[in-house]
């Protein structure tokens, strides 16, 4: 029989809990401290891509720590959310340090910096590849910050973009040039980009055909929809005739595949900023853009963007083959099987 708890804080800042075994008191630092270490992997995570040091990581996340010990989680809904954010920023200023230090006149003594050790680029190498950190390495801290958090952990520009002090269109095209630099270098391979576009197609597909189940295998279980203003209007227009419901955020693999499942029979399969995702046009303007991050061959995100103003700041590139008539087997099906409705 698993005990019932209850309990509540009282003004010396203890949290009374009672139980089957009788009261127990626990600080609220303590509760705190048990919520950091639920979302310390992810943050570690986040600090390392960003930073490119084990060492400086896990200081950005020992000062996430004590940021949070200071301020408290008061009026937080996200906690994971919220600690994401000031990781960003604790980074955002080491790299912004990082590249005051290395504008220091040539006959200044520079600032020792402790080399990266093997243990740290085998653990690099595991997770981005050391030729994807030599890239990363050469970007504004801004254009890694809104690369990362984006490309690499899905969250959304909105949320990037009081980060970086800028609108969310900003921050997109911030992403967009590290985007071009990564994959412009040859070091880097695009075997990462191939596998995003045939998942992408895969899922098309299988929307188009109303295959539920192909849609299920291709989303992340913790997958994320993110619609804009006007694309909620257009959706809102077309459930008098069996649209799906549409909402400005949508999680979750069963209620994203039922807003897919049967729909996006005009979008074509194109690169969007770099990115494999789709493309509804109409005499060759894009009228509605999907964007697709995808990790793991499965699908993590994806952002339906309808909004004219920023349908124009996209780069848009329709790709050879991915008409709504083509046909794409799903890369996952290789290894078991031998708003959206436009």
């Amino acid at each position: 029989m698993v005990p019932c708890v209850v309990g509540h804080i009282d003004p010396a800042g203890v949290v009374k809990r009672y139980d089957d075994n009788g009261p127990k008191d626990v600080t609220v630092s303590d509760l705190l401290a048990r919520q950091f270490e639920a979302h310390r992997s992810h943050l570690r995570a986040v600090a390392l891509r960003m930073l490119g040091s084990r060492h400086e990581a896990e200081d950005a996340v020992q000062e996430a720590w004590l940021r949070l010990s200071r301020s408290g989680v008061a009026g937080v809904d996200n906690v994971g959310g919220w600690l994401t954010t000031v990781v960003a920023r604790i980074c955002l200023d080491m790299l912004r340090a990082r590249a005051r230090r290395h504008e220091v006149p040539s006959e200044a003594a520079p600032e020792p910096v402790e080399p990266t050790s093997a243990e740290d680029e085998a653990l690099l190498a595991d997770s981005i590849g050391l030729a994807l950190l030599v890239v990363l390495d050469t970007l504004e801290p801004a254009e890694r910050l809104a690369f990362v958090l984006h490309d690499m952990f899905a969250v959304p520009f909105e949320e990037i973009a009081p980060i970086v002090g800028r609108t969310p269109v900003a921050a997109r095209q911030l992403a967009s040039r590290a985007r071009r630099r990564v994959q412009a270098d040859p070091a880097v391979p695009d075997a990462s980009t191939t596998t995003q576009r045939e998942v992408v197609g895969a899922f098309l597909a299988a929307a188009r055909e109303g295959d539920f189940t192909g849609l299920l295998r291709l989303l992340d279980p913790n997958v994320k929809l993110r619609a804009d203003a006007v694309a909620l209007e257009m959706a809102a227009a077309r459930t008098s005739v069996g649209a799906p419901t549409l909402r400005r955020e949508m999680h979750g693999v069963d209620a994203v595949a039922r807003v897919f499942a049967g729909g996006a029979r005009a979008a074509r399969l194109a690169l969007v900023d770099g990115l494999p995702g789709a493309v509804v046009s109409m005499g060759g303007r894009p009228m509605a853009v999907f964007g697709f991050v995808v990790r793991n061959g499965r699908v993590i995100s994806i952002e339906l963007l309808c909004d004219p103003r920023t349908l124009g700041t996209l780069q848009v590139e329709p790709l050879p083959g991915g008409s709504p008539r083509a046909k794409r087997e799903s890369p996952t099906s290789r290894q078991g099987e031998g708003g959206a409705h436009a």
